[in-house]
């Protein structure tokens, strides 16, 4: 394309001028010099911005032995009187899930980011942990139902209870207007050095997912609006802003902000995962089926596509499939991998 124009310009100007073929020769060389400078100039530019190496999380380039430590996964509180959370925004992947109605849960998975601030922390429920040991990561909470506990246990994850820790660790914030159990904080300087005392592996031991080098579009339906009903009053929606190509999330009709610094919260991808559910005590807690296999769908650029999931075994990744059987290629940026019931209530335009 930059060759067609070059030689349009010398045409152009040599009908213009009249000019013999020594001059047409000295303007195509000047053309082609700035042409290479600006091509320089602009390989630079991509080499600036892609310094280190890519996540296996979101794709996104960072210094070395942040991509190379060991993932956090953390519980984040969504009941209303939780919201907004804090350093939600810097989790490179987020899971929504259901649990006891009408509410639903995130949990955050952490890498290259370091938010001083994070929080409301909440307890776990066992899908929860199916979902973590794919990432072997330290893992943060307070509390959880006693079959998530006896599995946290019996699975010798690497575990940071807020029941069970000092004020140091987790602690009660006094300044965001919010009261117990919705106001019990943290911050990623302190996970990492209790890490540290605790002895856990500074590494961990788990496989990414598939990026992109560049933003890629794909082709399906269309996708710039993506509304989630979990509940009668429990809604998730994304917005696609075509500038930015990137989503924005409303939960149950509001603007969703980051806390610690009043930024939106956005989504690169969308992953919408169908799973079996049910509900299995008079708490009204939840049985997800998070092993087998299942549908959903991949969105990104305001496009989607229908997909298949798989995962063998609680231990295993889960893998996502276009309906080729190839498994899909992420856009680097942050992903949102909203877990839905196996009929849910969803709407795509």
């Amino acid at each position: 394309m930059k060759k067609l124009i070059i030689i349009l310009m010398i045409l152009s100007l040599s009908l213009l001028c009249g000019c013999k073929k020594d001059d047409i020769t000295e303007i195509e060389d000047e053309i082609l010099k700035e042409e290479n400078t600006i091509e320089d100039i602009e390989e630079e530019e991509i080499k600036e911005e892609k310094e280190g190496i890519p996540s296996p999380i979101s794709g996104l380039y960072a210094p070395e032995d942040k991509v190379n430590r060991r993932p956090i996964a953390i519980m984040f509180d969504n009941h209303p009187k939780a919201r907004w959370q804090s350093g939600l925004s810097q989790a490179e992947i987020v899971y929504e899930f259901m649990v006891e109605a009408p509410y639903t849960r995130y949990m955050g998975i952490y890498l290259i980011n370091e938010p001083e601030s994070i929080g409301p922390v909440r307890s776990s429920r066992p899908y929860f942990v199916t979902t973590l040991l794919e990432y072997d990561p330290i893992y943060v909470r307070v509390g959880g139902s006693a079959r998530a506990k006896q599995d946290i246990i019996q699975l010798k994850i690497a575990d940071i209870d807020g029941l069970s820790s000092s004020n140091k660790v987790l602690w009660k914030n006094n300044k965001v207007g919010k009261k117990a159990p919705h106001n019990t904080y943290t911050s990623m300087e302190a996970i990492r050095k209790t890490g540290e005392e605790r002895g856990y592996k500074p590494n961990g031991d788990y496989k990414g997912f598939k990026f992109h080098e560049d933003d890629t579009d794909i082709e399906g339906f269309s996708a710039n609006k993506i509304l989630i009903n979990y509940y009668k009053n429990n809604t998730t929606l994304y917005t696609y802003n075509e500038e930015e190509k990137t989503y924005y999330r409303k939960k149950d009709g509001k603007g969703h902000y980051d806390e610690l610094e009043n930024l939106p919260v956005k989504a690169k991808n969308i992953i919408i995962q169908e799973a079996k559910t049910k509900v299995i005590d008079n708490e009204g807690r939840l049985s997800i089926d998070l092993i087998g296999e299942g549908k959903g769908k991949y969105i990104t650029n305001g496009k989607g596509i229908d997909i298949k999931w798989s995962k063998k075994s609680r231990n295993s990744k889960t893998y996502y499939y276009d309906e080729k059987g190839n498994e899909i290629v992420l856009n680097p940026g942050v992903t949102w991998i909203q877990v839905v019931n196996t009929r849910p209530n969803i709407d795509i335009e």
